[in-house]
């Protein structure tokens, strides 16, 4: 009985969570561009889109490097000044720029397209507003500027 109450919890959560998505997404009126997905953006649910990067990325405070840096405190960082440690490729090297808002969409968005010949074997996120989501949960993870 126990793990059929705990079955339907769990169910309800993630109908809740669906529908809370799809109200943000509506939230965003049509032609929604980056300025209306952050507006909506949810840390918690970059967080959880996130947990599929941690294989390779942490975004903990004097953590090591793993696969790729450490992501702690990156935005506003120099493209590639989020770890003093870590080898950059050739291609993000060649970018130049900080990380904004703007720049992490486009590299969420296609890390082959933003920094052509890069290492990075990861398509992309296609959703704009789960880009948005993990900008925004990025944004919150580092020293309060």
């Amino acid at each position: 009985m126990t793990r059929h109450i705990a079955l339907g919890v769990m169910l309800l959560l993630a109908g809740c969570a669906r529908d809370d998505r799809e109200a943000r997404r509506r939230a965003t009126g049509p032609n929604a561009v980056l300025a209306d997905y952050l507006r909506v953006a949810d840390a918690g649910a970059g967080g959880r889109s996130f947990a599929a990067c941690a294989a390779c990325r942490t975004v903990r405070q004097n953590a090591p490097d793993a696969g790729g840096p450490n992501l702690y405190g990156v935005m506003g960082k120099p493209v590639t000044g989020a770890s003093a440690r870590f080898a950059y490729t050739a291609a993000l090297q060649s970018v130049g720029g900080v990380w904004t808002p703007a720049r992490m969409d486009r590299w969420l968005r296609s890390p082959a397209a933003f920094a052509p010949g890069t290492r990075m074997a990861f398509a992309g996120i296609a959703d704009p507003l789960e880009r948005a989501d993990v900008i925004v949960f990025l944004s919150s993870q580092g020293p309060t500027r």
